[in-house]
């Protein structure tokens, strides 16, 4: 923690001398009276030298003049109380203070709508959880890039294709409403007639050497999907780096398959593709009728994405559902000799409804996100009618946002419209509205943020716990990065606005006549927006400008 950087330097420092080479590990105490506590000295309680050692570390954190009061709990369990007032200057540099000193590459997939169909309520989550991900790496100063990894070839393609021409339907004259109802029609048609999964099959294998008709399609297919997907994207306020799909790396995967084979990697099996590698269940590389699997396509974008971008680290970001999958790619990525890098499955839960029942339309379909936008943008709009179109659609993507991210994303949870619009609780309205309020005040009382007062006032209570708070952002940080877990931060938003809600309410900042204690409350109200707004960022939330 860069706040306390030079405590658990000097400590550390201390340990060392004594023989001991353990990092002073500093948390945040839930302990009434203490800010913060370090706890894994314990294991050294037996030292030959603990009471020299105590001693060694009572002197440093006597002398540090960050601390109020310390407390030895038991043995090397230490209590730690911060002077408060001592660091408000310290919080000031915020954006410096939370830049890592290690930086990172890292490519970051996540998205992966399907061609031919609209973005439907499952994908909020791989994206909400995504962009987060990448704006918090992209905030601390690591080298991150996102990819959508569209799902833009193969079979659902072939199916889509063959049903246009099956039904004399032009592909100049498609639009993506009449796609929108082709491709669950082409789905349920190649499940149940033996002829349409032919043709479907033998478009396939034509689309896949090139063939000039069916790949002309194809593209008309592709871009009109491609539009229509951005459109929707830039409504909820998502971009990508880069729009790789499966099509970007088609023609490697010949190539891919033939030196895999080779090298004795993979082998043949009833006309499909097997790893090699003894595993149980064994991994499936391809079809026996020689077409791609997901597992084709992600290890051709291995290779693509090894060639064209730098980096350390991939992060794939899909529902847990798919948790064997990227298993066994990761299996395989090492088996085969892929170059080496970091790979993580960021899996995550179902968004459900009011019944815990994954989120559907009246009739049992997949609810589209703009519709689930357009529901949000209208019940805000009632209960908020004065706001400007802008404002409306700011809170829309705060509630699409927030409400989501507020959950651990491992697990399931139910959308609740009327609750995640609450001006209160651990909602997106509620720490909208707290940004908002401070905004107001600050702007009425001063037009400049004002200079750390020369000799700060002492704290009162609720100064003091939202003081605090601001400055634990680096733990919430660690543990949101750690983890590729956004909720860390969520709630971290949650704490400081219910903080600065209570400070707000006990100060009456404008009838303070002693120009230090005024001026000291301004500047931790500006020290909140600025920490509110950097983390909204790292959420993907904007600030709304009037509630």
């Amino acid at each position: 923690m860069n706040l306390l950087k030079t405590v658990v330097d000097d400590l550390g420092e201390i340990l060392k001398k004594n023989g001991i080479n353990e990092a002073v590990d500093i948390r945040i105490s839930y302990i009434d009276n203490y800010d913060y506590q370090i706890n894994n000295l314990v294991k050294h309680q037996n030292h030959p030298d603990v009471d020299s050692i105590k001693e060694e570390i009572s002197t440093s954190l006597n002398s540090s003049g960050l601390i109020n009061i310390f407390d030895f709990a038991k043995n090397l369990f230490i209590n730690i109380q911060i002077n408060a007032e001592s660091i408000i200057g310290n919080l000031e540099d915020v954006k410096n203070n939370i830049l890592k000193d290690k930086k990172e590459s890292v490519i970051i997939d996540y998205g992966g709508p399907n061609i031919g169909k609209p973005l439907h309520v499952g994908h909020l989550r791989p994206l909400n959880i995504g962009r987060s991900i990448y704006l918090t790496n992209k905030i601390i100063g690591n080298d991150i890039k996102s990819d959508i990894h569209l799902g833009d070839w193969g079979m659902p393609v072939a199916q889509i294709i063959t049903y246009c021409e099956l039904e004399k339907i032009s592909f100049d004259e498609l639009t993506i409403n009449m796609l929108e109802e082709i491709y669950p029609s082409a789905s349920k048609k190649y499940s149940s007639d033996d002829n349409f999964k032919e043709k479907s099959q033998e478009t396939n294998k034509k689309l896949s050497s090139g063939e000039k008709e069916v790949f002309s399609n194809w593209k008309k297919i592709s871009e009109l999907t491609l539009t229509a997907l951005k459109e929707t994207l830039l409504i909820l306020n998502h971009d990508f780096d880069y729009w790789w799909g499966e099509s970007s790396v088609n023609e490697l995967i010949p190539d891919m398959l033939q030196n895999l084979e080779n090298e004795g990697k993979i082998e043949k099996d009833g006309g499909a593709f097997i790893s090699s590698q003894i595993t149980d269940p064994r991994i499936l590389i391809t079809k026996s009728d020689g077409s791609y699997l997901y597992i084709t396509t992600d290890l051709a974008t291995a290779l693509l994405r090894n060639k064209e971008i730098s980096h350390e680290k991939v992060l794939y970001v899909t529902d847990n559902r798919q948790k064997l999958h990227f298993e066994q790619l990761f299996e395989s990525l090492s088996f085969f000799d892929f170059p080496s890098k970091e790979y993580a499955h960021v899996g995550f839960g179902t968004i459900n409804d009011s019944n815990g029942n994954p989120l559907k339309t009246r009739d049992g379909g997949n609810l589209k996100l703009v519709d689930l936008y357009e529901q949000a943008f209208n019940y805000i709009q009632k209960i908020n009618s004065t706001l400007s179109e802008a404002d409306l659609h700011c809170l829309t993507n705060t509630v699409l946002t927030y409400s989501d991210l507020i959950t651990n994303r491992k697990t399931d949870y139910k959308f609740d419209l009327e609750k995640f619009t609450s001006v209160s609780g651990k909602t997106g309205i509620y720490v909208q509205y707290a940004q908002v309020r401070a905004n107001k005040l600050v702007k009425t009382l001063i037009k400049d943020k004002p200079s750390l007062p020369i000799a700060p006032t002492p704290l009162g209570s609720l100064d003091r716990n939202l003081v605090i708070n601001l400055a634990n952002i680096e733990f919430h940080l660690e543990l949101s990065i750690k983890n590729n877990e956004p909720h860390h931060l969520a709630n971290y938003l949650y704490t400081i606005s219910n903080a600065f809600n209570a400070f707000y309410q006990d100060s009456n900042i404008k009838k303070i006549e002693d120009t230090n204690e005024r001026n000291q409350k301004i500047l931790i109200t500006t020290l909140f927006i600025e920490y509110s707004h950097l983390v909204m960022s790292c959420l993907g939330i904007t600030p709304v400008k009037k509630m």
